[in-house]
């Protein structure tokens, strides 16, 4: 009888607590969602609540972009190795030496709001619904799918880390460069943004240009989505794979776009090591042992897959590597806060400048510049950043000794009424390209860096896009600039005519008064060096040495660690450059003087178009080698938007992308925008519905066509 009773007690308990917790939402229903592919093959969701639309865009893109997917899955598993060789390796090691696992655990049970969890769960299920329905699309069959919901995080904590240039510290540490002062402004194709206000305009229209330049394929480039709910969540631009929301583009009352900005956003310390203890540090007077982690993982090479591991530690300062030059640690406020997608979601929902400004109160995103316009004429740029609250007296800029706590700064930040920002300013536009935050906008307008904590380490320099730009921009100081106008400025892909400069490279304009007659055998190429008129352009016949000359001086500073601790390039490095270019030209093209389109090219599957630009130009880009002596673009311009608005909202949205917007060689839109990207049109777009369905290509729901 005795245990009659203990039974009915549990049962009573156990049906009690069963009955007291918070109900299960039912997961999504795919058919209550509606995607709509458009001429470009670019998807159009549609759905009454956000986390059914946040399902509908995850399926689209697993349906177009699942090989990248699938690599940044492989990345927090250790295994993207496997299947991409060392560019999966590198991704393996950054993911693992940032111990995601204990990051996202600390923080995710207290990180997010409801509002969000629901459409974060929606990304899990589509993502897992979908390889369920195709496993045989998986390279690696066992042991990466089912993701959850901190795997998303995860991944976003990743995009952190990398977008903040705090993966720089890392691989001086991996890569046994400690000593070198590596400048965390490298040469790249960088990004470009405006705004522009109304009483700037001839069209009296409010402006926003995003122009980023990322790699033009993998797990980092841009994927085009318009994403509506009847919940209010209604945008159009870009995101990578990755993304659960837009990151860059425009809903029909305001638009933002990012580029890259350079705060110091990473200390690196010099730990002092027991002198027989090999894995105890010292920290204020005592003795402490380093957790040792290590990481075991394959490399493809060939048909290979060649086994591999490497040891990292964790300290009270954050990760710890060891190389030749003894232990390292890296501190990183990217690692600090978890919350950047579901920043990006209120981004994106926000209706009006209030609502975006509260958004980037959340600051989950560490690092980014955020330039924004929108139908009140409201524009602004802020050089976001997640910047902790030093110690002036010490010089962070500089390697740290790892002994003290005094010099290990706590999770407290400045607030975005900090950071170097403009709004509305008298001249009527703002802009970045890469360059300082204090150049920004109209003499007059600008932020002044000198006001604020030094700590911060803004980026003091401009850059050729910069200078280009404002060298361009001049005739429109006193006056107003037309839609055309404007576009031949973003398109421009000329060197500044007085500087030929670089962050990267400062002194360049060496180059072109190079004394080479002491170089018997570079005569000719001085002269052309002399008659080139620094365009870009694709026809431009002395274009194609300046571009060799570029590519092989990235090449000699990536290999040598002598020159990646100064911007200055030796006389000796331009010779070597010079003469390997005139080398590569005469023999695969028997002339120094070619049309730059015979050298470099833009190239998808079979489509091969003659393609201008170099890094730093406005239309910046940048090559790797292709084949008969050729470039190839891998990086630069790429998902490009123009947006008006007016009083009543959007007027006119204009938007292209460098390839297509699907990654299947089989698919019509895996390279369908080539030709348009290289000659400089733009696809309209529209946030109307029933024009969108009328001109629809396919229209269906995840999981099964119902129309085509």
């Amino acid at each position: 009888m005795k245990h009659t009773y203990l039974f009915i007690l549990i049962l009573f308990l156990c049906c009690t607590a069963i009955n007291a917790q918070p109900s299960i939402e039912k997961p999504i229903d795919p058919k209550n969602i509606t995607i709509v592919r458009d001429t470009y093959g670019i998807p159009h969701i549609y759905a009454k609540t956000d986390a059914e639309a946040c399902y509908g865009m995850t399926w689209a893109m697993m349906e177009d972009t699942f090989t990248d997917i699938e690599m940044m899955v492989c990345a927090l598993r250790g295994r993207a190795g496997e299947i991409h060789g060392k560019e999966g390796a590198a991704l393996d090691v950054i993911s693992f030496t940032c111990d995601l696992d204990r990051i996202v655990d600390e923080q995710f049970d207290t990180a997010f709001s409801d509002e969000f969890r629901k459409v974060l769960a929606a990304k899990v299920q589509a993502t897992n619904d979908y390889v369920e329905m195709y496993p045989k699309k998986l390279k690696i069959k066992k042991g990466i799918f089912p993701i959850t919901a901190k795997d998303v995080i995860k991944l976003y904590v990743f995009g952190n880390v990398v977008m903040s240039n705090a993966v720089f510290d890392i691989a001086k540490i991996v890569q046994n460069k400690i000593s070198s002062d590596i400048d965390k402004v490298g040469e790249s194709g960088g990004s470009n943004a405006w705004a522009f206000s109304k009483n700037k305009t001839k069209e009296e229209t409010t402006w926003m240009v995003s122009n980023s330049h990322q790699p033009l394929e993998g797990p980092f480039s841009w994927y085009e989505a318009h994403i509506s709910s009847e919940e209010g969540w209604n945008m159009m631009g870009a995101t990578f794979p990755i993304g659960l929301s837009i990151f860059v583009g425009t809903n029909p009352n305001l638009g933002w776009t990012h580029t890259v900005n350079y705060p110091d956003l990473s200390d690196m310390y010099r730990l002092e090591m027991h002198p027989k203890n090999k894995l105890q540090y010292k920290f204020d007077d005592e003795w402490l042992t380093l957790e040792k982690r290590k990481l075991n993982f394959k490399v493809k090479i060939g048909p290979v897959k060649i086994p591999l591991s490497k040891t990292f530690y964790w300290s009270k300062h954050g990760m710890v590597g060891e190389s030749k030059e003894g232990f390292f640690a890296v501190r990183m406020p990217a690692l600090m806060d978890i919350r950047a997608a579901e920043q990006w979601y209120h981004m994106n929902k926000a209706q009006n400048f209030e609502e975006f400004k509260t958004a980037m109160e959340i600051q989950g995103i560490a690092s980014l510049n955020a330039i924004y316009a929108d139908k009140d004429d409201n524009i602004f740029l802020i050089s976001n950043a997640l910047s902790p609250k030093r110690d002036s007296k010490y010089n962070w800029t500089e390697i740290l000794d790892g002994n003290t706590s005094d010099n290990v700064w706590k999770p407290e930040f400045y607030t975005i009424e900090d950071m170097a920002q403009v709004l509305n300013p008298k001249s009527g536009y703002v802009y970045n390209t890469n360059n300082t935050p204090g150049s920004a906008s109209g003499e007059g307008d600008n932020p002044d860096l000198s006001k604020l904590p030094s700590t911060m380490g803004y980026l003091t320099k401009e850059n050729n896009r910069s200078l280009r730009f404002q060298q361009l921009f001049e005739p429109y100081a006193n006056k107003k600039i037309s839609y055309d106008e404007f576009k031949v400025i973003k398109y421009d892909q000329h060197f500044h005519t007085k500087t030929f400069y670089s962050l990267s490279f400062e002194n360049m304009d060496d180059i072109i008064s190079l004394n080479l007659d002491k170089y018997p055998d570079l005569k000719d190429v001085s002269e052309i060096l002399r008659k080139w008129d620094r365009s870009t352009n694709v026809e431009n016949e002395q274009a194609a040495l300046m571009s060799m000359i570029v590519y092989n001086l990235i090449d000699i500073f990536a290999k040598e660690l002598r020159l990646m601790q100064s911007n200055v390039i030796p006389e000796d490095i331009f010779i070597e450059a010079i003469r390997k270019s005139k080398k590569h030209l005469k023999k695969h093209f028997g002339s120094l003087e070619i049309p730059l389109g015979e050298l470099q090219k833009h190239v998808r599957g079979d489509k091969i178009i003659p393609v201008g630009g170099m890094p730093d130009n406005l239309a910046a880009m940048m090559f790797d080698k292709y084949k008969k002596g050729q470039l190839r673009t891998y990086h630069g311009d790429s998902f490009i938007q123009f947006v008006q608005y007016d009083k009543n909202g959007v007027v006119k949205v204009e938007a292209i992308n460098a390839y297509g917007n699907s990654r299947n060689e089989d698919s019509p839109h895996y390279d369908d925008q080539m030709e348009m990207f290289v000659n400089r049109e733009l696809r309209t777009m529209t946030f109307d519905k029933e024009t969108i369905m009328k001109n629809a290509k396919k229209i269906y729901s995840p999981g099964e066509v119902i129309w085509e």
